[in-house]
């Protein structure tokens, strides 16, 4: 269930309060009247089930600006006309997209942040680490620590609904978070060669991750079945399995490794390492756009979406 909070004008508050009567799976609905300072209005809250609160918010866009539209989980819900509300709504709820909540998810991820670049460059620098000292498990923790499936997410909504503001943003992050962690991880790479530490021996003593720098017919497959799964765990919020997805991809695993050939002058193995991450990005990208193309024409919930 998803509990929403609503502000509408006076004068249009009984539309409100129509529209959620009228939409299956609400229930729970409460009118404060008066109740609203920032923006003035009447508040209105009621429980939804997910696979409504498109079909709510699409009927009610205009509250956006004429009032206001708040909506979060309800982890506890002990109520038998929720349980109805639920059974009433078409559909199930771990198959509902709320289109206005990935559409904000989307747009929060396809900035350049502090904390984005510094994941980045920390998961580079680990994998970096994880070439050299020939460690697929130090590389599965690299990759999971990365940020870059965000962006990619992004991308692909940008796509489907060709907002092309959204791409261009969401490609000049995940550019810019590569660039900075591979020149990051190059330059410390470089640092401990001229000191002695490492040689061009330890690219050639790694044969455990040496998967990420040979890409094939699989590195393909791999990534389209992992952006296809990591879209599903995004628009289901299944946190769980995003990880999975961040484990199966060699994206920073990629970087990490053409950083250290790049230090160490192996330019056969920066080719092979920057092939590969450019197969995952374009992989991740295609199947992760084709699923919510799936999930906007096919899937249960159709034709009771947002305009988003």
């Amino acid at each position: 269930m998803l509990h929403l909070r609503l502000i509408s004008p006076a004068a249009r508050t009984d539309e409100v309060t129509a529209v959620l009567e009228d939409c299956p799976g609400v229930t729970n609905i409460v009118v404060l009247a008066g109740a609203g300072r920032v923006p003035r209005g009447d508040v209105i809250l009621c429980d939804a089930a997910r696979e409504s609160a498109n079909e709510v918010i699409g009927r009610l866009g205009w509250l956006r600006s004429e009032g206001s539209i708040a909506a979060e989980r309800v982890d506890l819900s002990l109520s038998e006309v929720a349980d109805e509300a639920v059974e009433e709504a078409p559909g199930e709820p771990d198959d509902a997209v709320i289109w206005e909540e990935l559409a904000q998810r989307v747009s929060a991820d396809s900035r350049v942040t502090w904390s984005y670049l510094t994941f980045f460059v920390i998961a580079t620098m680990l994998s970096g680490i994880a070439v050299l000292q020939n460690s697929p498990i130090l590389m599965v923790g690299a990759m999971v620590l990365g940020p870059e499936f965000g962006a990619i997410a992004a991308i692909c909504f940008g796509l489907l609904h060709r907002h092309w503001h959204l791409i261009v943003t969401s490609l000049r992050t995940l550019v810019t978070g590569f660039l900075v962690a591979i020149v990051v991880t190059f330059a410390c790479a470089l640092a401990i060669h001229l000191l002695g530490w490492i040689d061009i021996g330890n690219l050639q003593s790694n044969a455990e991750v040496q998967f990420i720098v040979k890409p094939d017919r699989w590195s393909l497959i791999v990534a389209l079945l992992a952006g296809a799964a990591g879209v599903l765990s995004v628009t289901a919020g299944k946190s769980s399995a995003l990880v999975g997805v961040f484990i199966s991809v060699t994206t920073v695993p990629a970087a990490g490794y053409a950083a250290v050939a790049l230090a160490l002058a192996d330019w056969k193995e920066v080719a092979g390492s920057v092939s590969q991450l450019a197969v995952n990005i374009l992989g991740m990208v295609i199947a992760g756009t084709v699923t919510l193309q799936i999930q906007r024409r096919f899937w249960p919930q159709v034709g009771r979406r947002s305009s988003v």
